[in-house]
């Protein structure tokens, strides 16, 4: 058990390893449950063309609501759900490289950003093949098709007819594959990188660092957990604004079948300026946000629920 500044970190070998997994699956489809809608509308925002669809992230969400029900805000679910499968692979990846980097650096720092970076390569090395079927599926909803393709209209049919099925899911695969081969699974994969390695790595940091600063400034005997709850927010927020040009440039690599990152970044400057690289971030912050929250405060507890049973009595919150 690490002390930084007021608050307490529980390390890698303080855990039950069976519940802190068994406990975490539950947590990560949770967070994907409540946050999906604010990121299929961030997709959406960075994909359209100017305003040509959607106005902002109110307008998305209350055009998506009328015209494609509360459905619509989960096109793509089922299949993003196979995530479940990264999200324990990054949390493993964090606490393990964490442990391995403290041999070299008793840096809470320095730990955060090398295990936080790290274990974004992880996830995201099996999130994109994932990711870019779903968000082909989350642009089926709109007037105007931006994805190269398209579900045929009798699977339309079937899934307004609420029959639970993963029909939507095999055939964008079956087009992707008959498209790009493999390749087209792992499009926008360097992409991906260079936008989820820099935001793991950089929230991580500005998460303790937030948190370090609030125990500063709360007052005696406030719960750390509502210290951490604020601090993951805010930590979200940062990383967001930072990382979201490479976020733009993803969607469209992913959505629109594009080969180059840096020439989808000059295309985008040209077309629509500067500010091209602002959009969805409205949205994205609104889904990092909560999810920071549920993470945090998840994710804390999961620790704590997690400890080795001779641990237990001797940690006080």
């Amino acid at each position: 058990m690490q002390q930084k500044g007021a608050i307490q970190i529980i390390e890698w070998e303080d855990l039950d390893k069976r519940k802190f997994y068994s406990l975490g699956v539950f947590m990560t489809l949770t967070t994907r449950v409540t946050v999906y809608p604010a990121s299929l509308i961030r997709t959406r925002l960075q994909v359209q063309k100017g305003k040509a669809v959607y106005l902002g992230t109110f307008d998305a969400f209350c055009k998506i609501l009328r015209m494609e029900g509360v459905r619509g805000l989960y096109r793509g679910f089922m299949i993003n759900t196979f995530t479940l499968v990264s999200g324990q692979a990054y949390i493993t990846t964090y606490e393990l490289v964490r442990k391995y980097v403290s041999h070299y650096s008793p840096s809470n720092t320095v730990k955060s950003v090398v295990a936080g970076g790290a274990a974004s390569l992880v996830a995201q090395t099996i999130t994109v093949p994932i990711d870019v079927v779903s968000q082909h599926l989350m642009m089926q909803g709109q007037g105007e098709h931006h994805s190269r393709f398209k579900v045929k209209p009798k699977m339309m049919l079937t899934t307004s007819k609420r029959k639970p099925t993963f029909g939507q899911s095999r055939e964008i695969t079956v087009q992707i594959f008959a498209a790009d081969g493999f390749r087209g699974f792992y499009r926008g994969y360097v992409a991906s990188l260079l936008t989820y390695i820099p935001n793991s790595a950089l929230w991580w940091p500005f998460y303790h660092f937030y948190t370090e600063k609030l125990s500063l400034m709360a007052p005696s005997g406030c719960p750390h957990l509502i210290l951490q709850a604020v601090a993951g927010p805010m930590a979200a927020a940062t990383a967001s604004t930072i990382t979201n040009p490479m976020d733009v440039v993803r969607a469209r690599v992913q959505v629109e079948g594009r080969t180059s990152v840096i020439e989808t970044f000059k295309q985008l400057l040209a077309e629509e300026g500067i500010w091209v690289m602002t959009k969805g971030l409205s949205a994205r912050i609104i889904s990092s946000m909560p999810t920071s929250v549920l993470i945090v405060v998840g994710y804390e507890t999961l620790k704590r629920l997690s400890l080795r049973a001779e641990l237990i009595e001797t940690r006080h919150w």
